[in-house]
């Protein structure tokens, strides 16, 4: 996909800036119709590409008055791009939870509407099912997606008037950094070994929504993971160059993913086609819907890592377009089926509206 140029010449000049105040701004011309934020900038204002980056990522961009902290989103002519230079870094605002992102709480388990961006624990060496307890943080590590629901339960309890340290919850399925959406933990141990075999018996009920380069075909993609598919990369041992079955002790995961395409954007405002598609999971692999999309030809769009051998144009993306939608089990305690819903949030939407054209 060929980019807009972004020369000094690409649109209006930048408005200067009124007295007693330190920023600008300029209206994004039809020439710069559908650049990444970075590129309008850079030509707006007439910056090297380091800082225009560098500028949106600490918050100092907004378009059409909404702040703007990712590069790579995509801007349309007629927007308005203002530049303040006293406005405050949204990395520096105290880390935690929306108050609708903890979407339901009992004594046995808490469901969570994770944001992208945010990592589900820090680095964990007992696995998966190990219960997250409270750990020391330097100023610059990041405020993981457990602790701040565990700070988050924390104020439950004082608003009723208990006190104490906060509650411990336990881990027993993650999303990645980048991906959105529902995901659990567990409270109690009655909860915990229950999902603990609900998720290795594949008694979950999980549907992500992704957005994909191309456009794929409704289908059940069945193959078996190893750590090194012959590039580095994790993936599909049926998939690698040269033997395509397992050599000698490597082992092998089974993973399967199916695939619905719920709508086509063969003539996308990005100008290469894409597609929105649904893919439930009947198993849960590390990265697996992710690996087996680009594996069939359709990469999720933001995607960095499983994009070797895409020979088409890559369009780009704010994060992993990724999002899981819902979630469903068997209440651990009550026996009762529990599910829950989750809209993509914001990014996913203004991608979606790019592609349709809107």
């Amino acid at each position: 996909m060929s980019r807009p140029k972004t020369g000094s010449g690409g649109g209006p000049r930048p408005k200067p800036a009124a007295a007693g105040t330190s920023g600008r701004s300029g209206t994004v011309s039809p020439e710069l119709s559908g650049s990444s934020v970075d590129a309008v900038v850079r030509a707006l204002f007439e910056l090297s590409w380091n800082r225009a980056r560098d500028l949106v990522g600490r918050g100092k961009i907004t378009v059409d008055g909404r702040v703007v902290t990712t590069p790579t989103t995509h801007v349309r002519a007629g927007a308005v791009v203002a530049l303040d230079l006293a406005a405050r870094d949204p990395r520096t605002v105290k880390e935690s939870l929306e108050p609708d992102a903890i979407v339901h709480v009992d004594p046995h388990i808490v469901v969570v509407d994770k944001p992208s961006g945010i990592s589900t624990v820090p680095f964990d060496p007992e696995g998966m099912g190990a219960s997250i307890a409270v750990r020391a943080r330097t100023p610059d590590e990041e405020v993981t997606l457990d602790q701040r629901v565990r700070t988050a339960l924390a104020k439950r309890e004082r608003a009723r008037g208990r006190s104490g340290p906060p509650p411990d919850i336990g881990v027993v399925h993650r999303l990645d950094k980048e991906t959105s959406g529902l995901l659990v933990f567990t409270r109690s141990w009655t909860a915990k070994k229950a999902l603990l075999q609900a998720f290795r018996f594949h008694h979950v009920h999980r549907r992500y929504l992704a957005i994909v380069h191309g456009i794929p075909k409704d289908q059940t993609i069945v193959s078996h993971f190893v750590e090194d598919r012959g590039d580095g990369l994790r993936g599909s041992v049926e998939r690698r160059k040269g033997r395509s079955y397992a050599v000698g002790s490597e082992k092998t995961q089974r993973a399967v993913t199916h695939v619905e395409v719920l709508e086509r954007f063969p003539t996308s405002g990005a100008g290469e086609p894409c597609a929105l598609v649904a893919c439930r999971l009947e198993t849960g692999r590390t990265h697996q819907i992710r690996i087996h999309l680009s594996e069939a030809g359709h990469p999720v769009l933001g995607e960095r890592v499983y994009i070797r051998g895409f020979d088409r144009p890559l369009v780009p993306a704010p994060r992993v377009m990724l999002h899981a939608a819902e979630l469903g089990f068997e209440h651990p305690a009550t026996g009762k089926e529990m599910r829950w819903t989750s809209e993509p949030p914001a990014d996913m939407q203004e991608m979606l509206a790019f592609l349709r054209g809107a």
